[in-house]
């Protein structure tokens, strides 16, 4: 291939990038002085930019079809990024994107509209604006393991501690605006550093519009999805205060909230939201699993009738050896076996099989429900006595693993 054709088709790969106003001075500048001699390229580069204009971020999401996902893809294929996301932090890109849509497209009144958010049998009530600003709030702590700036303002002790060690003055603190705060969940108990966290930003926030709660919100979910691009590994700890997870998995764990309250949101504006897609949703499904074992821990902790094996019958084996067969229904179908008396490091012992089954003996219960439940539930937004649940074996061990998920949820 001679120079000239090299050259012209780098300059083809530009085509996407020109049509979203999005290419470099200098780039854009050679791309159109090959334009007024390419007829070939011309004709491409006005299809795009026509498509182009229907992709203005601010317009309503009434548009034909995936079009700006085709522009885009086509772009990657042609100049792939620079940064690419790893897998692990596709689904929360995914998910804040979607609701990102779904709030560009609320009116003034549909920002004063109330989202109902069930969680451990109680229902806390709060706008949409709310919702972003208690998402931003959790987020925050992401943000603090990647180096980003922690969107919380500091409590008023921790602000006087940060002067006593850099010497600096802070002056005394104004009144509290008189504007009433969203309830929240009690702030004690180990979501008591979430709580507190919430309660601040979100009286931060109260007298700012809600587009640019939106806007602050979206600029740290942008900065946090590059810093993952940073950090393919995904090894960083991420510190909750009621637990740690690594950076992949707080990324996972932070796609389902924001899809979980995507969708409240979306309820209370009568707005359709479609489920995450069936490759995330597997990637949450997994995470759950996983952390199944830490629940039902946390569960037996909180509920000392809960501390023995449910329905063990005598010499039932040692301790660990008790498995829960959890069957997964829907696009993120699959089976686990599930350590009902502890686990491994990652707490489940692996997928199911006839092999694993031997190994550890027959499960003593097995569960069947559809992986968007079972996500659902994992977030308290479900009944456990509620949910249909295909069930074969002990009763009372199904029952705890279906009363345990619910405790992987926080503020």
């Amino acid at each position: 291939m001679s120079s000239t054709e090299e050259r012209h088709d780098a300059l083809r790969s530009l085509l996407g990038a020109w049509a979203l106003s999005a290419c470099p001075a200098g780039e854009a500048a050679e791309l159109e002085q090959h334009l007024s001699a390419c007829p070939e390229c011309a004709e491409e580069a006005a299809r795009l930019r026509d498509a182009a204009g229907w992709l203005s971020l601010d317009e309503p999401l009434d548009q034909p079809g995936p079009l700006r996902q085709q522009v885009l893809d086509w772009c990657l294929g042609r100049r792939p990024a620079e940064l690419p996301v790893p897998s692990w932090g596709m689904p929360y890109t995914a998910e804040t994107a979607k609701l990102d849509a779904l709030l560009r497209d609320l009116g003034p009144e549909e920002w004063q509209e109330v989202a109902e958010l069930p969680w451990h049998g109680g229902t806390e009530r709060l706008r949409p604006a709310e919702v972003i600003g208690r998402l931003t709030a959790v987020d925050g702590f992401l943000a603090l393991a990647l180096g980003l700036p922690d969107p919380v303002p500091a409590a008023p002790g921790e602000a006087f501690a940060a002067a006593a060690a850099t010497g600096r003055r802070v002056p005394p603190q104004d009144p509290a605006p008189s504007a009433p705060v969203p309830r929240v969940p009690p702030q004690g108990g180990p979501y008591g550093a979430i709580t507190a966290r919430t309660a601040r930003l979100l009286a931060d926030q109260g007298a700012l519009p809600p587009q640019s709660v939106r806007s602050r919100w979206r600029r740290q979910t942008h900065d946090l999805v590059r810093g993952a691009a940073l950090a393919p590994q995904g090894n960083t700890p991420v510190d909750y205060g009621c637990g740690v997870l690594p950076l992949r998995d707080a990324f996972v764990d932070r796609a389902l909230e924001c899809y979980v309250h995507g969708e409240d949101v979306a309820r209370a504006v009568a707005y359709p939201y479609d489920p995450p897609s069936p490759q995330h949703l597997r990637q949450m499904v997994e995470l759950v699993v996983r952390m199944l074992p830490r629940a039902l821990a946390g569960l037996r902790a909180a509920r000392p009738e809960h501390a023995g094996a449910p329905g063990a019958p005598a010499g039932a084996g040692p301790a660990g050896r008790r498995r829960l067969r959890l069957v997964v229904d829907g696009p993120a179908s699959g089976e686990w076996l599930v350590p009902l008396d502890g686990g491994g490091p990652d707490g489940v012992d692996g997928p199911a099989g006839p092999e694993a089954g031997r190994a550890g003996g027959e499960p003593v219960a097995s569960m069947v429900l559809d992986g968007l439940e079972l996500c659902q539930l994992a977030a308290a937004h479900r009944d456990p006595d509620r949910l249909p649940v295909g069930e074969h074996g002990d009763r009372a061990a199904v029952r705890e693993v279906l009363h345990a998920l619910p405790l992987l949820s926080r503020p």
